[in-house]
């Protein structure tokens, strides 16, 4: 009886081995048939895989009368390609490189060509990305990592060991092997890296930052926009403006003021312009001014302008602000940026 329940047991435990393994392997071909991205993580890191419908731009190798080929294991090495300058293989194990843990998958790697020429110390860094064709979907499987892969004398061949699983590959659903045909690719970026960058820096309180503009005549000004003379803080020309006759919802009660960005001294680096700005209405006999500020990045397309509609009341004006049918503004320039190209 004891012997009859092991048998029972052994009988279950292999039918549900032959379940779960069959199981795993429609998961894998429902994962790539249904999904137009996918990640298998098997040892892999942060290897990831999509499907594109765009053509590799560096190589593309396609072979033939596949089965001929698909249980060796020796390295099929393409004819040599040129991409960004340099020269380079493709390097295919169609049963895995056993090597780099590529049991069970497609190898797929490139390689660097004719470094005799190259200077000594030579280093080339890449960003790669290698290709399987799925004649099914008509597009690319893609795949990729973060990492930038540098080519030197000690590495002249980077890939991935674990292109895709041969059970996936040779799947006749799966669409990568059809009519006895396969293809492969890879895409080769060469990253250079920038020898320069562009640094901002904030100036507190920079030298001739104080503007004073005087208006005569003021009652006989018109119903416009009045500019004052440019002045230089900074990497920028700036003015002010202003209409006698208000703006805004301060129209026509109230007197606006603005300051306005301008273009750049000679030899400036043009890129946008942080202006902060205390703006005053003086008070010509002695008193407190009237303040306003504004702080705002000013575009690279001059005149913008930032300010206040209604820095005073025009009833206001007679109480020492209005002399001699004048009124005197100033802008006081309390930060702005400047733009500069230093190595990196």
């Amino acid at each position: 009886m004891e012997n009859g329940r092991w048998s029972l047991r052994v009988i279950c435990f292999a039918f549900f081995f032959v379940i779960t393994s069959s199981s795993a392997e429609f998961l894998i071909q429902q994962v790539t048939e249904y999904n137009s991205s996918y990640n298998l993580n098997a040892n892999l890191g942060e290897v990831t895989r999509e499907l594109r419908s765009e053509r590799p731009s560096s190589k593309i190798v396609t072979i033939g009368n596949f089965s001929v080929v698909m249980e060796r294991f020796e390295p099929y090495e393409s004819s040599v390609f040129e991409a960004s300058g340099y020269k380079w293989r493709l390097i295919l194990y169609v049963t895995g490189n056993k090597d780099d843990g590529g049991n069970n998958h497609v190898s797929l790697y490139v390689r660097i060509e004719d470094t005799d020429s190259l200077p000594t110390g030579w280093e080339v860094m890449v960003d790669l990305k290698l290709f399987v064709f799925n004649a099914r979907r008509h597009k690319y499987l893609t795949v990729t990592d973060e990492a930038v892969k540098r080519y030197n004398q000690g590495n002249r061949e980077w890939g991935f060991g674990q292109l895709i699983p041969l059970l996936t590959f040779r799947n006749p659903n799966q669409g990568f092997i059809v009519q006895n045909t396969v293809s492969f690719g890879a895409e080769i970026f060469i990253i250079r890296p920038v020898g320069q960058q562009e640094r901002v820096s904030f100036v507190s309180n920079p030298p001739d930052n104080v503007f004073t503009w005087r208006i005569l005549r003021f009652s006989s000004l018109e119903d416009k926009i009045y500019y004052s003379s440019e002045f230089l803080v900074g990497d920028r020309f700036w003015r002010l403006g202003f209409n006698p006759k208000g703006e805004g919802e301060g129209r026509p009660h109230a007197i606006p003021i603005f300051l306005y960005a301008q273009g750049f001294r000679p030899n400036a680096v043009e890129t946008s312009t942080w202006g902060a700005v205390n703006l005053r209405l003086r008070h010509q006999l002695g008193s407190n001014p009237k303040r306003a500020s504004s702080a705002a990045w000013y575009p690279i397309q001059p005149g913008h302008r930032e300010g206040v509609s209604n820095i005073i009341l025009r009833k206001d004006l007679q109480d020492g602000y209005l002399v001699k049918d004048s009124i005197v503004f100033e802008a006081e320039m309390v930060r702005v940026s400047v733009t500069n190209i230093v190595p990196v």
